[in-house]
């Protein structure tokens, strides 16, 4: 796609564009340092992706040379017997005298509609962009836990799995591979056994949260069957972060929880889809939370 008035052309980012896609974005979000884009870029070029999706979303090119980009990470879902397609949304910037192209991007992104697109990590200035774009909220913000303050069922163990966890009793290979895979990308996987014979997954990313001066450090809940269930085993996810120095989990949450210890904000963590699968809560896996972090 051409624009010969200004030279500029949107086309797909290839393995040849990583490290000056790097560049532009490292420019574009001051917070992060080049080699996040790195390490991200190159953790997803790894991971196998479903049929037909871009490997790694668009760019805009003037001169050879990248003027915008937009991430997008692909990813296949078996809730049921059919595949669900889920792509993240992530990371949208056009150098400033090049916005008058930024809808290419756009328009390039969200073009299939049997996929549902989500959107983790909107500034608080673009959600009225976002939302102008067609996208619904899915999350309203955060809930903060103090999850060892919560009472712990009686027999439950917490299990730790790694890479080289070849399985987990009660769990499926899939969820096995879930874990071990995001392990690899350094989140803490979690299998806590429970008295009664069920085992449930969880999935956390080490994070810091700023306050005032000092950073305090917290897990984030990456992955859970459903909420529920981490409300349910908190007591036992509490005693086993605290030994690791994480007091605090942070959760998504669509209001104030009364069944933890905590407090909810609304001013950040909103997330937003579009598409015909609405996104649950506490489902971030394979998103720009992990493959670009720790």
């Amino acid at each position: 796609m051409a624009l010969e008035a200004r030279k500029v052309r949107c086309r797909e980012i290839g393995d040849a564009d990583i490290d000056a896609v790097s560049d532009l974005l490292t420019r574009g979000f001051p917070g992060r340092r080049r080699d996040y884009w790195l390490r991200g870029l190159h953790r997803h070029g790894a991971r196998e992706l479903p049929e037909g999706c871009p490997r790694y979303g668009y760019l805009l090119e003037s001169g050879g040379h990248p003027v915008g980009a937009l991430l997008l990470l692909y990813a296949a879902r078996r809730p049921g017997t059919e595949q669900i397609l889920r792509c993240n949304v992530s990371s949208w910037y056009v150098d400033p005298e090049f916005r008058n192209y930024a809808t290419l991007l756009t328009s390039m992104a969200q073009k299939n509609k049997q996929v549902t697109y989500v959107n983790i990590s909107p500034a608080v200035n673009t959600w009225p962009i976002v939302e102008a774009l067609g996208f619904k909220r899915y999350c309203n913000g955060m809930f903060f836990a103090l999850p060892w303050l919560s009472r712990a069922e009686k027999g439950a163990r917490v299990e730790v799995v790694t890479e080289a966890t070849r399985a987990v009793a009660g769990l499926s290979e899939a969820e096995c591979e879930l874990l071990r895979c995001h392990a690899s990308y350094g989140c803490l996987a979690l299998a806590v056994h429970l008295p009664d014979g069920g085992t449930m997954p969880f999935l956390f990313v080490p994070k810091r949260v700023k306050h005032g001066r000092f950073p305090f450090p917290a897990m984030q809940l990456v992955y859970c069957r459903d909420v529920a269930e981490f409300v349910r085993c908190a007591g036992a996810l509490g005693r086993a972060l605290i030994w690791r120095g994480r007091p605090l989990v942070i959760l998504d949450a669509l209001g104030p929880m009364d069944e933890l210890t905590g407090f909810y904000v609304e001013s950040r963590g909103r997330k937003y889809y579009k598409g015909p699968n609405p996104p649950r809560l506490a489902d971030l896996s394979e998103t720009e939370l992990v493959l670009f972090g720790p």
